[in-house]
């Protein structure tokens, strides 16, 4: 009887020089679920000259890196990598498989699910394993991954499991996991998978490639302040911008001020926006729902600012104050440039 995989691996996204936090976030969430599973943790890492970049998935808990290198892989173009992938996973059997949902994730994931056929679930921004009894058959199983993600534009949170068949896929949004500290003592095995491409495969030729600079990196900033519906018109956060200023900040957003049109969807935090964990996160007329909270509750410190004192954002903050933001921030710019550093 074949033995059930046990195994979480991870997919590698890289750019042959370095490796994108998300997938180290992941690796960091696929040792809680493997020792769950009573199993161990590996990567697939794809590319032209790319060992290099293994020491570092050792450091981060890989036991195991399954490796495909070929001159068809420098560069990330969809069919190559789904096939080469494919092979690899076919070969070696995880029970889960996780991509970062990037642009990369969400064109790959799919991709290689469907080859597989095998289920996805996009977005997600939990992962837990649990039992699940069908409810049809009355079967039992013992350990699922539990795929968490919004749902209903992110009026509800959905569990997906997927009983039947291997591996179960997700991709996850960036941020929602937390990196753990490498430990560079740590070492592992590389595995050599076939990385040749077949030439009919070879049929999108990359000519040039563009980079540009985020505007907002809400990720790695230290002190984030964000404006919600309470802010009250897009005229008005300017307030926001300039608390943000006078101290150093990256400016955030509830997703009610972003559907408001007070703010670009980038500024958005939460379930369905970015998740942060600044050194101090200031809301400003945010009133704390659900969404938004599991998106910034991981922050050091937290003041709120809001004119409803029973507003339930005050039931996660450190600090709180109940007022009008427009006057209470100016008062804090003040205070701050008098006595502030």
């Amino acid at each position: 009887m074949e033995q059930e995989p046990k195994d979480v691996c991870v997919f590698v996204e890289s750019d042959g020089a370095a490796i994108a936090d998300v997938s180290l976030e992941l690796l960091s969430k696929a040792q809680t679920l493997a020792a769950e599973l009573g199993g161990e943790v590996g990567a697939y890492l794809l590319g032209a000259e790319v060992e290099a970049l293994t020491g570092q998935l050792f450091a981060h808990g890989c036991k195991r890196v399954y490796l495909a290198e070929d001159p068809a892989l420098a560069r990330y173009t969809t069919l190559p990598y789904a096939e080469a992938l494919t092979r690899a996973i076919r070969r070696h059997r995880p029970a889960v498989l996780l991509f970062g949902a990037t642009t990369l994730g969400r064109d790959l994931a799919p991709r290689v699910a469907s080859a597989l056929k095998v289920g996805l679930t996009a977005d997600c921004t939990d992962l837990k394993i649990g039992p699940h009894r069908d409810a049809a058959g009355g079967k039992e199983y013992p350990a699922l991954l539990y795929q968490i993600r919004p749902a209903f534009g992110g009026n509800i949170i959905a569990t997906i499991v997927n009983p039947e068949t291997r591996p179960q896929m997700a991709t996850v949004r960036e941020g929602v996991m937390k990196m753990g500290a490498p430990d560079p003592t740590l070492t592992g095995q590389i595995i050599r998978v076939d990385g040749a491409v077949p030439e009919e495969l070879m049929c999108v030729e990359l000519v040039e490639k563009f980079l540009a600079e985020k505007g907002v990196d809400l990720k790695k900033a230290n002190v984030i302040v964000s404006g919600g519906a309470g802010v009250g018109s897009k005229e008005n956060f300017a307030l926001i911008r300039k608390l943000a200023d006078a101290l150093g900040a990256e400016v955030g957003a509830s997703r009610a001020a972003v559907d408001a049109g007070f703010i670009e969807k980038a500024h958005q935090v939460g379930q369905t926006g970015t998740t942060v964990r600044p050194k101090l996160y200031i809301a400003c007329g945010i009133s704390g729902a659900v969404q938004h909270r599991a998106g910034m509750q991981e922050s050091s410190k937290i003041i709120a600012i809001n004119s409803d004192p029973e507003a339930p954002i005050f039931g996660i903050a450190h600090y709180g104050i109940v007022g009008d933001l427009n006057e209470v921030i100016p008062t804090l710019i003040d205070v701050y440039k008098e006595h502030g550093r």
